[in-house]
């Protein structure tokens, strides 16, 4: 245990110290408070449409240009992940800091457990430092409190934005491991994620076009494409995370299926807001898919890393 805290504490120090992350953070502040100044110019529009959920519009408001914060940051949690990963093994190893670092009382398993953990830390301090700033401002701007539901509903929305992160960051240490060139794994989780998150959703409209036309379509053809359109999009953890935090934060996105073929009159009557137990039911899916990514990712890595043949340079 030891072991793993002077590994969890060095990849810390470094990450915090690090150019990379300085940039980083800096792109994400800047990308993030862009939006909400966005939503702060636009919300008072679009609350006097409805009292609910007025707060959690901080972060579901977009603007002509801009788009929302959500929107933000589903793009760059799987940005940070892949920078925080993609060098974690094979950059030690090519500098010969592996092999002198293993040559001390230090087990493989510290090594690896500690760098994870300090991603994963260094991660949820982002998300978590981002969304209080976002709320903090909302709060002074706005003069509205959030009230105990909508509390709950953001620090799950950091929970799921930190689960997702981390099964980026597993996915790119993974690269790491197998590869030898930092370029190489830092490529292969880039296409990885451009894959998943554009060209996945032209494919998967293609199929469900050929398999359920929509020119000229009844009702249930057209319940028929989306439904395959979105089960190959389920593929995607990207999907799985916007679906989530969608539902979370925008209590009336949560039916899925119904929205595309739903009647002015009959959209009024189903989607009414979700309380935070009925989103909670509808999301835990998607959750358990996340983390259990996360967690394959990782312990994949684990188990090639404490097999791999390291040697001394």
């Amino acid at each position: 245990m030891r072991s793993i805290l002077t590994v969890y504490r060095k990849e810390l120090a470094d990450y915090f110290s690090s150019k990379k992350f300085i940039i980083l953070l800096a792109l994400v502040y800047v990308a993030a408070l862009s939006s909400v100044y966005v939503s702060l110019q636009n919300i008072r529009e679009v609350a006097k449409a409805t009292e609910e959920h007025v707060f959690l519009r901080l972060f579901t408001t977009s603007g002509d240009i801009l788009p929302s914060f959500i929107t933000f940051i589903s793009f760059f949690i799987p940005i940070i992940g892949i920078i925080f990963g993609f060098d974690a093994i094979n950059s030690e190893r090519a500098s010969g800091n592996l092999s002198r670092l293993l040559s001390q009382p230090i087990y493989r398993d510290s090594v690896i457990n500690g760098k994870f953990l300090a991603g994963v830390t260094t991660l949820s301090i982002i998300v978590s430092s981002i969304v209080f700033i976002i709320a903090g401002i909302g709060l002074r701007t706005i003069g509205v409190p959030p009230t105990s539901e909508e509390i709950l509903r953001i620090f799950m929305f950091i929970f799921i934005s930190i689960c997702y992160g981390t099964f980026w960051m597993g996915l790119s240490i993974l690269f790491s491991i197998i590869m030898e060139k930092t370029t190489a794994s830092i490529l292969v989780s880039i296409a990885i994620w451009l894959f998943l998150m554009f060209f996945l959703p032209i494919i998967a409209n293609a199929i469900a076009n050929a398999m359920a036309p929509l020119e000229g379509a009844t009702l249930s053809t057209q319940l028929k494409n989306y439904s395959i359109e979105h089960g190959i999009l389920r593929i995607s953890p990207s999907t799985l995370y916007s679906e989530s935090i969608v539902t979370l934060l925008v209590p009336t996105g949560g039916h899925f299926l119904l929205r595309p073929v739903l009647t002015s009159d009959v959209e009024k009557m189903l989607l009414k807001p979700l309380s935070l137990g009925q989103s909670l039911i509808q999301i835990w899916p998607q959750l358990i898919v996340i983390i259990a990514l996360a967690i394959i990712c990782f312990a994949v890595s684990y188990i090639i890393f404490i097999k791999q043949e390291i040697r001394s340079t």
